[in-house]
C-alpha cells in the first residue's frame, strides 16, 4: 500500500473506495449499503455516485437501483493491458503451454507487493479456475508470486513482507518470515515455485519467473488446477514445461541469460 500523501484529495479517495467496494459485488450495491460499508454519509455517497455515473465509471441498474461498475473502467483497463507488451509476446506461449498440459495458465505481474493477473488461458476441462484478469492475489502463498519474489533483493522482500504480511489461508501457508525466506532460496535454486494448496483448498500451481533484457524479473507464468489433476507426481513434469515456457517468453523480451 502506498503511503498516504499530505495533499490527499478526499473526494477522489472516496470515489476510488466506492469503485473498489463495487468491484466485490456482481449485483451491485445501493446507496445505503455503500454508505454503511464505507462509513460515509449517504448524501456524500449520492453526490459521488452521480459524478461517477456521469463519467461512465459506474452505472445504475434500472431494475434494482443498485450501482455497479461501468464499462468505462473496462475501456481504461484495456488500454493499460494493451500497453503491457509482455502479454503480446507471451500469448502464443501461454496457448502452447495449455495445449501441452491441458491445465489453466496464468501470466502475472507484481504491483505494490501483490500479484495481478494480466492474462489467462483456460484448459478444456469442465472444472474452471476461480481467477480472472485484473484479480490480485497474495504474493507469499501463490506460486506466481514466490517465483518472482525469489529473485528480488532481500531488502525488497523484507519490505513486502512487512507491508503485506504473511496471512494464513490454508494449513500449508507459510506464515513465519524466516521460514518463508528460506523457502524462497529453494525456489531460486530450482528455478520454479509451487503453491502446494497454500492459497486455496484443492488447488495446486507451478510457476516460473520471466526476465527482461536486463535480467530483471518482470513477470511469471503458471500452470494451475485442482489437485486431482495437478498431482504431486506431475509437479516435476509441469515444472519443466513451465520453465521452458518462461524462458521462451524471456527470450522474446531480450533476455540472454
Amino acid at each position: 500500500m502506498n503511503k498516504t500523501p499530505n495533499n490527499l484529495v478526499k473526494a477522489v479517495d472516496r470515489s476510488v473506495n466506492i469503485l473498489e467496494e463495487l468491484a466485490n459485488y456482481e449485483d451491485g450495491l445501493g446507496v445505503t449499503e455503500l454508505a454503511n460499508r464505507l462509513d460515509i454519509h449517504k448524501s456524500s455517497i449520492h453526490r459521488l455516485l452521480s459524478t461517477l455515473v456521469y463519467r461512465g465509471l459506474v452505472k445504475q441498474d434500472p431494475k434494482t437501483d443498485n450501482y455497479k461498475l461501468g464499462l468505462k473502467l473496462f475501456e481504461l483497463g484495456s488500454r493499460i493491458f494493451n500497453d503491457l507488451e509482455i502479454r503480446e509476446y507471451a500469448r502464443p506461449y501461454l496457448e502452447e503451454l495449455v495445449a501441452i498440459t491441458d491445465e489453466a495458465v496464468h501470466l502475472v505481474i507484481m504491483d505494490q507487493g501483490e500479484v495481478v493477473y494480466i492474462d489467462k488461458v483456460e484448459s478444456s476441462k469442465t472444472i474452471r479456475m476461480n481467477s480472472q484478469i485484473g484479480k490480485r492475489v497474495p504474493v507469499h502463498c501463490s506460486a506466481v508470486g514466490k517465483a518472482m519474489l525469489a529473485y528480488y533483493p532481500q531488502i525488497k522482500v523484507d519490505k513486502i513482507i512487512k507491508e503485506q504480511g504473511l496471512a494464513k489461508y490454508t494449513e500449508n501457508t507459510i506464515t513465519d518470515p524466516t521460514e518463508f525466506k528460506e523457502h524462497l532460496k529453494q525456489v531460486k535454486e530450482q528455478g520454479y515455485a509451487i503453491d502446494d494448496v497454500e492459497h486455496e483448498l484443492g488447488i495446486r500451481c507451478v510457476a516460473a519467473p520471466i526476465f527482461d533484457y536486463s535480467g530483471e524479473v518482470v513477470s511469471s507464468v503458471s500452470v494451475s488446477g485442482p489437485t486431482i489433476h495437478v498431482t504431486k507426481e506431475r509437479v516435476g513434469e509441469l515444472a519443466k514445461v513451465v520453465k521452458d515456457t518462461a524462458m521462451k517468453i524471456s527470450s522474446q523480451l531480450g533476455y540472454r541469460g
